[in-house]
Order: C-alpha cells, then structure tokens, then sequence
C-alpha cells in the first residue's frame, strides 16, 4: 500500500520552545536539527515492518482490520510514551493501513479555536488527523475538539460580545491520533474521548539491533552484526537514539577506518562522543559527579545541581534523569536528589572515602 499523503496537511509542526531548552546531545530522546529528513527515510510503512512494541501492534491491528470490515473510521487513538518511541511512526502507518491521507499538526500550534476549526473544516471522511504533544493544546482549542471527537461537528462564534451567533459546522467523519509524552498532563475529558490508549515501552537490546541493522541496510552502511550490538546497547532503548548513533559510527568508520562497523570501531567512535558502555554521556556523568562528588551523593535540589554542571534545570530534569532513574543511578526523593550505590560504583568512587568531608563546626565556637 501507498504510503500516506501528507501533502495537503493544512498545517506544520510547531515547537514552540527556545532554541536554549533543547538539548541537543548525541543521546537526547527529543528530535534534534538534522533528525527529521534522516528519519523520515528510515520510518517502518506498516505494521510488519515496525519493530518492537508487540503489545501494541496486536492491539492497534485487532482495531484497524474491525474498522476495515465494518468499513467506518477507526476509533480515536492516543499514543503516550518517552520520546523517540515511533508514536509518530505508528501514525503514518495507521494512514497507510486505513489508505487515509494524514494530516499533520502539533498542540503547540493550536492557540485559538479557530486553528483547529479551519483544520477540521478541511478534512475529507477517514482522514486521519494527528496531533504531536497534544497535551499542549490550548484550551478553547480543546474544548472545540471534544465535539469534533463525538459528533463530527463544531460550533463557530461569529461576532462578538451580545451579539455573538454560534453556528454548528459539520464535519467528515475522521480519526483522531494523539501523541503525548506527558500523559498525566492529558484533560480526563480529553482522554476519555480515545477509544484506544496505546503505552509505548522502551526496547530491548536485541529489538534495538534489528532496528539498527534495518536502518544501516536503508542508508547503504556496512555493518557487522558485532557492531550493531553494540551500539544498541548504548542507545537508551531509544529507536531515534540508536539511529543517531548509527550515523555518528558511520561518519567516524567513514573518515577513520574503512568504512566497516564493527565492534572494534563502534567502541571507538562512541568514545569520541563521550557514549560510555550504559548509555550516559558528558552531562549523565557531569549529574553524576557534582552529585557524588560535591554534595556527597545528595540530597541536593534540582537548581543546585543545575547550576553545578553548567545547565538549565529543565534539560537536567527532563533529559538526564529519566535514564538515571531507570538505570537505578539516581533517585528522586522529598529532599532533593540522591546518588545510588550503582551511580557510586559507575564512576568507580567509594562512598565513604571519596565523599566530600564538611566540616560543621558549632554556630557560637568563635565567640
């Protein structure tokens, strides 16, 4: 089947944070400049070419092939995970499964009511609909689409003040794909409009190898089964990580080596990128060490750990511990942050002898 058609989509991604909130390092989950044109080649086009996430697979095939039999749009569907999951590419393959076309849009871009009403108003019966970080959609913008999602009809204002007329708008019959990396921040009323919740996990390693492989086989890369191994094993359980790393151990075995990767050269060139054997980079490691070795493995705030690595509070609170947590290096507690034993023994400190002795000496000794 034709991949979907994006080519009418009325209105583009928007992401409305400042250049400085993005991290843009090699093992940032979130997308990064250079990202897109790369992963849009290397997107699977339809459920037997995505890989991972069998749980939702069955499931989201069970709705589209019920939908197809009765020959009506599937369900809404919401789509939550970390970022770098495929919540995306599931979307274009639930397009190309339905031969819908896919239209584009992100909550960030929907400040008015009117946004979305001129997206609605376009749409044709069965086009699918999604849109990016939903959970960051204005609110008259969200109240419209709880009777777009029910009744395929919207209410316009026209005029203002006493005056004002709402007039109801019919709309084509269509689903509704939702993407979120912040579930929690979803609206019960907003959430309980999708017929269908899909709980994106992370990969395993060998999920990530074949992920890896694929990806080298699409960009002409040379790669032994040894060093695709191990580059998914530092890639966070992360798809869009592993193929950013893939294309980091092309460009060194490209200038470096012969072109070939292999474990050998994938070790190397993760090294020049400060990739360590679990995944952590420079400022995993930068967390890490203030922590241990400055505040004796904590509890410290977030602030005051920020400002010890040189970094905004947001890119250590959303970029570096989620993986530190779930690797078991750091935890969060009322007090502040807390170094494990594990994030200890990864930077080969001990806890007693190399954690900073302060001195407290009584308020009034001077006096």
């Amino acid at each position: 089947m034709s991949p979907p058609d994006t080519s009418g989509d009325e209105v583009d991604e928007v992401d409305e944070r400042a250049p400085g909130d993005v991290f843009e390092g090699v093992v940032a989950p979130t997308e990064v400049p250079g990202d897109s044109d790369v992963e849009a080649s290397l997107r699977p086009r339809s459920l037997a070419e995505f890989v991972g996430q069998v749980r939702v697979r069955e499931q989201l095939e069970l709705v589209l092939s019920g939908a197809k039999l009765r020959g009506t749009p599937p369900d809404h569907v919401l789509l939550a995970g970390p970022p770098g999951l495929g919540k995306t590419s599931l979307s274009m393959i639930i397009a190309s499964e339905m031969g819908a076309a896919l239209r584009l849009t992100s909550g960030p871009a929907l400040e008015r009511a009117g946004d979305l009403a001129a997206i609605l108003s376009n749409l044709v019966e069965g086009d699918i609909l999604f849109i990016d970080e939903i959970h960051r959609i204005a609110r008259p913008a969200e109240e419209m689409l709880y009777l777009a999602m029910e009744d395929f009809r919207v209410d316009v204002m026209v005029g203002k003040g006493p005056g004002a007329t709402s007039i109801p708008l019919e709309i084509a019959p269509f689903t509704l794909v939702g993407a979120t990396t912040r579930s929690g921040q979803l609206t019960s009323p907003l959430r309980d409009r999708f017929g269908f919740t899909a709980h994106m996990e992370f990969y395993s390693a060998a999920e990530l190898t074949t992920v890896i492989t694929r990806s080298a086989a699409i960009l002409g890369i040379e790669l032994r089964p040894d060093g695709a191994a191990e580059i998914a094993r530092r890639s966070r359980g992360t798809p869009r990580i592993a193929n950013r790393l893939l294309r980091r151990v092309r460009d060194y075995a490209q200038v470096r080596a012969d072109g070939i990767i292999t474990r050998q050269i994938a070790r190397a060139a993760l090294a020049v990128y400060d990739v360590d054997e679990l995944g952590l980079d420079r400022l995993d490691r930068s967390v890490l060490n203030a922590l241990c070795r400055s505040f004796g493995g904590g509890p410290v705030g977030l602030t005051t750990l920020a400002v010890a690595v040189g970094e905004e509070s947001t890119t250590v609170e959303e970029v570096c511990e989620p993986f530190l947590v779930r690797v078991g290096m750091l935890a969060r507690t009322r007090q502040g942050r807390v170094a494990t034993p594990a994030a200890w023994e990864h930077l080969g400190l001990s806890m007693g002898r190399d954690a900073p002795r302060v001195s407290q000496a009584p308020l009034f000794d001077e006096l």
